[in-house]
């Protein structure tokens, strides 16, 4: 671990929440789960908003979860190198030593392709000598995806375990800040 100039760190994070922002804010959409993450609160985003348009806030909020993830890690863990690219697939999203880490908002996929790639990676990463490692923000991830995580070898954290892990990592708390942000509406949308 790095010495973190945490201004320096919380710039660059803010930064990616402040992009995310202005675009939530900008977007228009067309019983289930009311359970809120980090990232909808700091966002100030309801589970009402969200399933108007499920898949585009899975989608955006997953890719604010990997910069966010990326971010903090480039800026706080020595050892961090970016994505491996093996031809054209991307089969993690950062490393941190021998860890490969990818990161999803959720798991909601179970058709058969999305399983065998999750399957496929995690044992490519691990024959070439990694530990795959997935961090995903919510906690309701459909069960066959993760079963099938884990028969590709994936070490699986979801919700708070993904955060502590993040932290014994990288020394910051990632969660506590995203609470903090949530609680001065910095990147609550308007609409």
């Amino acid at each position: 671990m790095t010495n973190l100039n945490e201004s320096l760190l919380s710039d660059s994070l803010s930064s990616v929440m402040m992009r995310y922002s202005e675009s939530f804010s900008a977007k228009t959409y067309g019983t289930e789960n009311n359970d809120y993450d980090p990232l909808m609160s700091a966002f100030g985003i309801t589970p009402e908003l969200k399933r108007q348009n499920r898949q585009y806030w899975g989608r955006e909020l997953g890719m604010c979860w990997q910069l966010l993830v990326v971010e903090l890690c480039k800026h706080s863990y020595e050892k961090f190198s970016p994505a491996l690219k093996y031809g054209g697939d991307e089969p993690c999203d950062l490393c941190l030593d021998r860890h490969a880490i990818d990161t999803k908002y959720r798991i909601g996929s179970g058709d058969s392709g999305t399983l065998k790639k999750f399957k496929a990676n995690g044992k490519m990463l691990r024959e070439e000598g990694f530990t795959p490692v997935l961090l995903i923000v919510r906690t309701d991830n459909l069960p066959a995806a993760v079963t099938a995580c884990r028969s590709g070898s994936w070490v699986i954290y979801q919700g708070g375990t993904a955060f502590s892990y993040l932290q014994k990592k990288t020394g910051f708390d990632l969660c506590a800040w995203l609470e903090t942000e949530a609680k001065k509406e910095t990147f609550h949308i308007k609409r």
